[in-house]
């Protein structure tokens, strides 16, 4: 499975600047509003020293990590959900993704202009949240106004199951709060993932610092946007975009050069990356050998034979038996005959709930 993320936050934020790094492309990077009309798409490769170990000792014909799919739109401005700036037409852009990255500016320089005039995260955070919320009411409303009367008069069960659920819906988003941290039963959850709403996605807000605050990595603003993003249990990655940019142009060895000359690790884009398979409860799978070696992108909690559906729908038809050792076995025992000979190479069924790390070969007939 491949990982969808917007990318949302008003003008003049750091967002393009943030997509200049994350996909290597030129996307527009202006100094006004709207400089971004139609999305921009990039797709990046999942950073994962694994591969990288996999790939030195298989040397195989074909290497292919997981993917990160990033959707840039145009800055949002207060009113967009009724068609001020540019509009709801952008949030239609991001309605498929998995999770919402809302870049927030939390540095203050003159000779970038804010729309607000002056840096303030959490005023520009409840701007898009609200607009976020506004857009999915718009769509609630919309739909409750052609079935309502239809349910009343057949009685249809599953359509008033439905008016029910909206109406329940309309009425958090209402009170201005986000669909994300409702309770609702399988049922509900069900109906409501099918209209896609802004809202019941995850959140995490990368709060966009400047590069003379890369050394303690926050600011008085970026404790202001954790403090607010605690309450709503959303992630926060610091970053800043402009450094991102750069490292951008830099190779592998460069990048940790620089990153270790400033006592970092790890980017602020990767940081990204792993906090959004976090959020949304992924994990990575391999398969290897010498005609490839690959990563797969799986949900905690799955299954052996749906994970083998993720390569190909005939593996989890006819699932077998998954042969399955562990990454960090493999790098133990230094082969696979070793870790064959230290027992350490299993069968498993089709009850196995799959591991991160895990090296898999499905069995099936079909």
């Amino acid at each position: 499975m491949s990982l969808r993320a917007g990318i949302v936050g008003l003008p003049n934020v750091g967002k393009s600047t943030l997509f200049n790094a994350i996909a290597k492309k030129n996307a527009i990077a202006a100094n006004y509003p709207f400089a971004t009309i139609e999305p921009n798409i990039g797709v990046v490769i999942v950073p994962d020293q694994r591969l990288d170990f996999l790939n030195e000792m298989y040397e195989p014909d074909s290497l292919i990590p997981t993917t990160y799919e990033f959707i840039d739109i145009a800055g949002l401005v207060e009113g967009a959900s009724k068609g001020d700036g540019l509009g709801n037409k952008f949030l239609s852009h991001i309605r498929e993704v998995d999770a919402i990255v809302e870049v927030v500016r939390c540095f203050d320089n003159p000779d970038i202009t804010h729309v607000c005039g002056y840096a303030d995260p959490i005023r520009d955070i409840e701007i898009i949240n609200v607009e976020l919320v506004l857009s999915d009411l718009e769509i609630v409303q919309t739909r409750l106004e052609k079935i309502v009367k239809k349910a009343e008069a057949t009685k249809d069960r599953d359509l008033l199951f439905e008016v029910e659920t909206l109406k329940k819906v309309e009425r958090i988003l209402l009170n201005n709060k986000a669909i994300r941290n409702e309770r609702f039963s399988h049922d509900e959850e069900k109906l409501i993932k099918s209209f896609n709403l802004l809202t019941s996605k995850p959140i995490i807000y990368a709060a966009n610092i400047s590069e003379d605050s890369m050394a303690t990595g926050d600011n008085k603003l970026t404790l202001l946007v954790k403090d607010y993003a605690s309450k709503e249990k959303a992630a926060v990655v610091v970053i800043c975009a402009k450094v991102e940019e750069e490292l951008s142009a830099f190779d592998e060895k460069e990048k940790k050069e620089y990153l270790k000359s400033i006592g970092i690790s790890n980017s602020g884009l990767d940081k990204l990356i792993y906090a959004t398979y976090d959020l949304l409860g992924l994990a990575t799978f391999f398969t290897s050998g010498k005609d490839e070696v690959r990563a797969w992108t799986f949900i905690k909690g799955t299954k052996a034979p749906k994970c083998a559906g993720i390569i190909h729908s005939d593996f989890e038809k006819g699932f077998i038996k998954a042969e399955v050792m562990s990454f960090e076995d493999l790098k133990k025992y230094g082969n696979e005959a070793k870790v064959k000979e230290a027992g350490r190479l299993r069968l498993e069924g089709k009850e196995y709930l799959m591991q991160d790390g895990d090296i898999c070969y499905f069995r099936f007939n079909v």
